[in-house]
């Protein structure tokens, strides 16, 4: 059963997503990021697409970070079947070269050429960012109504959507990798820094999926791999 917004408290809700719409939205972008402290594997920007005259959404959706894998897994199909949405990606190697804010915002900009391709009114719509800083904007090649937000992931269902599109893609895409380097754990730490990741790193080497500069910058500062 869907819940309305005025139904939850410490859920998120519509209140942000209304407020644009009374205002004068046709529709509200959420925008999250996963990934963004990984030392391998890309980040991921899930956008996630709200039309005026939502009221509803999905019975127990929450930012990514407070659902289990397996409650996840439940609710990707649900956000899915809520509206339209997208995930762009940026490469570790991407990240090396060019740092993970502009690839944040470039990954962003992928998933949003994605969902225009759809034919939802990315130019018309306001793109409400988790977080205090605006990453996007400095990589599109037009502006848009871009909107920071501390907390969006938790408070705005939009943002919640998002995030669980960005975190079960990328984890389906880490599992995969795990496939062809399993030495490194990454079915199960994702590409972060667990021990596990950090022990294949010492014995194996490292790949193409890892973010070369990053491992550089842990290993100094904790010692991880040894001398």
């Amino acid at each position: 059963m869907p819940v309305t917004a005025a139904t939850l408290s410490k859920d998120p809700t519509l209140d942000v997503e209304l407020a644009c719409f009374a205002a004068g939205a046709e529709m509200v972008i959420g925008i999250d990021e996963v990934g963004r402290g990984a030392i391998a594997g890309p980040v991921a920007v899930g956008v996630h697409a709200v039309i005026a005259g939502t009221n509803t959404f999905p019975e127990g959706l929450r930012d990514s970070k407070l659902l289990s894998e397996k409650r996840r897994d439940a609710m990707a199909p649900l956000v899915h079947a809520w509206g339209a949405g997208a995930v762009g990606y940026a490469s570790a190697e991407e990240i090396d070269a060019q740092g993970i804010t502009a690839m944040l915002g470039h990954a962003a900009r992928r998933a949003l050429l994605e969902l225009r391709a759809t034919g939802v009114p990315v130019e018309r719509s306001v793109i409400l960012l988790d977080g205090a800083h605006d990453w996007l904007s400095a990589v599109l090649r037009a502006p848009l109504d871009v909107r920071t937000r501390v907390g969006a992931d938790r408070e705005c269902a939009s943002v919640a959507a998002a995030s669980v599109r960005a975190k079960v893609a990328r984890d389906a895409v880490m599992r995969e990798a795990d496939e062809a380097h399993p030495e490194y754990a990454w079915a199960s730490n994702k590409g972060y820094g667990a021990k596990a990741h950090f022990d294949g790193i010492a014995s194996r080497g490292l790949t193409e999926l890892h973010r070369h500069t990053w491992i550089k910058l842990a290993a100094v500062g904790s010692g991880s791999l040894g001398g």
